[in-house]
Formats: C-alpha cells, structure tokens, sequence
C-alpha cells in the first residue's frame, strides 16, 4: 500500500511544524501549506525537516476556490489526501467593546472558514475511496472562553459543533472526524508573552506547566492512524487539566 497523504495547514507554524514531523515519522507523506508570504519562516520550516518526507505548499484557507485548486493539484501530483489536520489560526485579540468588524472577520475566516473550505474539498474523495481522517486543532479557549478572545473563542467553539456535525455524515464511510483542544503549549507565541503573565498561566494549570508541541503531536498521529477508526465526532482535550469536564 502507498503511503498516506497528509495535508496539515497552518504547517509551518509551532505546532504545525511538530504535527508535520510527527506524521512523517509515522509513515506518511505529508505537506505542509501555510501564506506564501511568511518567506523567512517557510526557509526556516525546510531546514527544520529536512531529511523528511515532508513538503511545502503556498495556500490560502481563508479561500474557498485556492482550497480547491490545491487539493487537486496535490491529489493530481501525490495522490488521495487521506488525512487532513486544519491547524491554521490567527488571533485578533481585542475586547467585545474595541473590536472592529475586521478583527471579527479575519479570525472567522481563517479558523473556521478555513475548516469548512478545506474539509468540504476532501470529503468526497474520502467517502469514495472509504478512508479518511480529518483532525480539527482547537483550543480550550473554545471551550471555557477567553477575556479578550469573543472572535476566537467563538471560532474555536464552532469547530467542535462542526466535527460532531461531520463525523455523523461520513461515519459509515470509514472517515473519522475529531477535535483536539491544546491548552497553553511552549509556542512562539505563547513564550512571547511576558514572564510574569506566563507564570499566572502555569500557575493555572494542575500539571504545573506548559504543554510540549509534541504532546499535541502525539494525538494528532493516533487520531490520524489506520487503528483510530472508532473514534469520532471526539474532542481530545491537551491541556494539562486546565480544563475538565465529562
């Protein structure tokens, strides 16, 4: 059997790159794609995979017609997508009252938008050919809700109803559909916050730390594995219990 194709977006960033690297330890073939306008971090991306089988593609999840046009040509150049992980997400942080439409927009286009321009190009595929795993990155801000984060809490939020939507729909089609909520995990853009805010954060938190990229990593691969097919319309929280629930 042919390797299994991989499309992880929003690839090149923190988790992103470990999700990418993880999958292709796994056995898959896996592309990355992600703004081709982030020159500087796309370099820096292939020299921290090099040697793996992994690969980048410009694209745009915010585009429903770009997301079509890059499945096709990466179904036309390396095969069925199998697995699809929508890791993409920005932030527009702001209260409710200083908000601009602009800021709400552009979160909701990327990190939900984008969840539906990508899966809806893929799904078909999968349910033909009877395989598929899609894993939906959230976060617990989407479910406990965040001060300052009504756009992307809101997005986040979205993407659970959505997974348990789909996995309903494909579910006797051998494709699952589940959710990973990370909590605060040693990222970029977490370790860019200041050390004082960072410790209230860890103090939050029961494990008493951050999470490690490569914990996120690790769910995402056994969500995506051949095994993993009773498990779906699932939401696999990683947050180091800092948020619990049934």
């Amino acid at each position: 059997m042919s390797k299994r194709v991989a499309v992880v977006t929003g690839g090149i960033g923190g988790l992103g790159t470990e999700i990418c690297k993880t999958l292709a330890r796994a056995g898959r073939t896996v592309v990355a794609t992600d703004l081709a306008a982030r020159e500087d971090r796309i370099a820096e991306f292939r020299r921290d995979v090099e040697g793996l089988d992994i690969h980048f593609e410009p694209g745009n999840v915010g585009d429903y017609e770009a997301c079509g046009a890059l499945v096709r040509k990466l179904e036309a150049e390396r095969g069925s997508v199998d697995i699809l992980v929508n890791a993409a997400g920005i932030t527009r942080d702001t209260t409710l009252r200083k908000m601009e439409r602009t800021d709400w927009d552009a979160v909701l286009n990327i990190n939900l938008d984008g969840v539906f321009n990508m899966c809806r190009h893929v799904v078909d595929g999968m349910t033909s050919r009877g395989f598929g795993r899609v894993v939906n990155i959230s976060s617990v801000n989407g479910q406990t809700g965040q001060f300052g984060q009504t756009n992307y809490s809101a997005a986040k939020a979205g993407m659970h109803g959505f997974t348990m939507a789909l996995a309903r729909e494909v579910a006797r089609k051998g494709v699952t559909v589940n959710s990973v909520s990370p909590g605060y995990c040693e990222t970029a853009m977490v370790m860019a916050v200041p050390e004082e805010v960072r410790t209230k954060i860890v103090d939050g938190v029961p494990v008493g730390r951050l999470g490690k990229p490569s914990e996120i990593a690790r769910t995402v691969e056994f969500l995506t594995h051949d095994d993993a097919g009773f498990i779906t319309g699932a939401n696999i929280p990683v947050n180091g219990g800092l948020f619990m629930s049934f």
